[in-house]
C-alpha cells in the first residue's frame, strides 16, 4: 500500500487538503484502494483552517518517515519560512526516496528546500511572480497545470491539484483506475500538465498554440512531423519550438511522441487489440517501433504493461 502523507500547518486550506484526500483517501465502492493518506503536522493537535475552524492533527513530522509520497497542500502566508525540523523532514524523506508533491502555494515551502533549484516549478497564476522573484533558481512555468519530475511535483491553482493527483494514481497503476476515480469524482478524466492554466488577461496569438494540441491529438494514427504542426499554424518549425518549450517546456516531437505512447497506453487497457494494431493506430507504424518507444517512456513493454493494467 503506497502511503501518502500530507504536511499541513497554520492555517490550512480545507480545499487544497480535501483535493488529496479525495484522490488517495476516499474509499469508493468499487474502486480498489491502492493509496493510505495521512495528516501531519509539526506540532500535533488543533490545526487552524482556512475555513474558520480547527481541524485535530495527532501525528507529527515523524509521520514523514515512512511515506511513501509527502503532500504539501498549500503554504500560506507563502513568506512563511520552514522551520529546520521541517527542512530537515522533507530532505530525510527525499532522500530515502518519497515522492515529494505540492498543490498551489505549497510550491513556496518545497523551493525552500533547494530540491527545485535548476529544474521547472509552477503555482497559482497570481503568485507566479513571487516565486520568480523570491526563488531566482528556479525555472517557474507560468501557463502549465502541474509539472512533474518524478521525484518532485508542483501543481498551479488549487483545481490544478486534483489534476496533479490524478496524474500521479495513472503514473502508479493506469489510466483506467485513474479514471475510475475521475468517473466517482465527477470530474475530467485527464487533462495534461501542459495545459495552460487560466490568466486574466489577454492571450495573443504569439501566446496560444490556437487548438493545435487538439488537432493533433485527433490525428495520432496519420503520420504527423514537426512541420506538419508548424505548417498548420502557417509558423516555421523554430517558431513553433520556440512556443513549446515556453508553454510546455517540451519539444514538437517529444509532445507528440508522448502523445501516441498515452494512446498505445489507454488502447492496451481498453481494448484487446493486438500491439502492432495499435502500434499503427497511434502513429508509430510497426510493433518494433511502438516497443521501443513504450519502454522507453513507461519502463515496460506493452505486453506487461496490459497484464497489470488491463481494465476489466
Amino acid at each position: 500500500m503506497h502511503r501518502v502523507v500530507a504536511l499541513v500547518r497554520p492555517a490550512q486550506s480545507t480545499f487544497e487538503l480535501g483535493c488529496g484526500m479525495e484522490v488517495f483517501g476516499t474509499v469508493r465502492d468499487g474502486v480498489p484502494q491502492h493509496y493510505e493518506f495521512e495528516v501531519c503536522t509539526e506540532n500535533p493537535g488543533p490545526v487552524p483552517t482556512t475555513a474558520g475552524y480547527e481541524i485535530h492533527v495527532s501525528s507529527g513530522l515523524s509521520a514523514l518517515s515512512k511515506a511513501d509520497t509527502v503532500l504539501i497542500p498549500g503554504w500560506t502566508p507563502v513568506e512563511t519560512p520552514l522551520s529546520p525540523k521541517v527542512r530537515r523532514a522533507l530532505l530525510r524523506a527525499h532522500e530515502r526516496g518519497a515522492r515529494l508533491v505540492t498543490i498551489c502555494s505549497g510550491v513556496f515551502a518545497l523551493a525552500q528546500t533547494g530540491l527545485l533549484n535548476g529544474r521547472t516549478a509552477t503555482t497559482h497564476w497570481a503568485r507566479i511572480d513571487q516565486l520568480r522573484r523570491d526563488f531566482p533558481e528556479v525555472r517557474v512555468e507560468p501557463d502549465v497545470l502541474y509539472v512533474d519530475h518524478g521525484d518532485v511535483a508542483t501543481s498551479a491553482g488549487a483545481g490544478a491539484g486534483i489534476d496533479l493527483c490524478l496524474h500521479l494514481v495513472r503514473r502508479d497503476h493506469g489510466a483506467a483506475h485513474a479514471a475510475l476515480i475521475s468517473r466517482h469524482m465527477v470530474m475530467p478524466t485527464h487533462r495534461e500538465g501542459g495545459q495552460v492554466q487560466y490568466v486574466p488577461r489577454p492571450v495573443s496569438a504569439d501566446a496560444s498554440l490556437d487548438g493545435l494540441l487538439e488537432w493533433a491529438g485527433e490525428r495520432l494514427g496519420t503520420p504527423l512531423s514537426v512541420e506538419d504542426l508548424a505548417a498548420r499554424l502557417r509558423i516555421s518549425p523554430r517558431t513553433l519550438a520556440r512556443r513549446f518549450a515556453g508553454q510546455l517546456g517540451t519539444s514538437p516531437g517529444a509532445w507528440l511522441l508522448s502523445r501516441r505512447v498515452a494512446e498505445a497506453r489507454r488502447l492496451l487497457e481498453e481494448t484487446d487489440l493486438p500491439v502492432d494494431a495499435i502500434a499503427v493506430r497511434v502513429g508509430l507504424a510497426s510493433a518494433v517501433n511502438l516497443r521501443r518507444r513504450f519502454r522507453a517512456q513507461v519502463g515496460t513493454t506493452p505486453g506487461a504493461y496490459r497484464r497489470a493494467f488491463r481494465l476489466g
